[in-house]
């Protein structure tokens, strides 16, 4: 009689337990099928995150001061461009992302509220074109871009 009990008590907690299919259609993704999988490189996420970012209003540029430099440098050799991944680090995983981001805002741009429009719309694009899920959207803004400084900036004039 203790046999059977145990065994319909092993019968019951296994009809309770979820099965394998039910587990797998449980958390549907985008990136996942019964026909294949999708992989997305870090690179890709970098790349939208970073053109996200630029194209709020109040962010003047992406990236340290070193980083930055390096992009001025490389903006002036001829059919160079600058890396639309300046300034971001991600972390990708199978179903979700996290990116940092390193910022300069522009003079007068409530800091607070360019950081918000930033996270708002890289994970609007990220996960809109990627399908992962954006866990975190960290903002490090680490200069303020004043108008002054691009008045310093003007390559001499070639010809007198």
């Amino acid at each position: 009689m203790a046999q059977t009990a145990s065994s319909s008590a092993a019968s019951s907690s296994a009809a309770n337990a979820p099965s394998s299919s039910a587990v797998a259609t449980a958390s549907p993704s985008a990136l996942q099928s019964t026909q294949g999988t999708t992989t997305i490189a870090q690179d890709v996420v970098q790349k939208i995150a970073g053109l996200a970012a630029r194209e709020v209003s109040g962010v003047h540029a992406l990236g340290g001061g070193a980083a930055r430099t390096i992009g001025a440098l490389r903006e002036r050799i001829p059919g160079a461009q600058q890396s639309s991944g300046q300034g971001v680090s991600v972390e990708v995983g199978e179903k979700q992302a996290a990116i940092d981001l390193d910022l300069v805002t522009e003079y007068g741009a409530p800091i607070a509220d360019v950081a918000r429009s930033v996270r708002r719309n890289v994970i609007s694009s990220v996960e809109g074109m990627t399908g992962l899920e954006v866990t975190e959207v960290n903002i490090s803004v680490n200069d303020i871009h004043l108008p002054t400084d691009d008045e310093g900036q003007q390559e001499p004039a070639r010809v007198r």
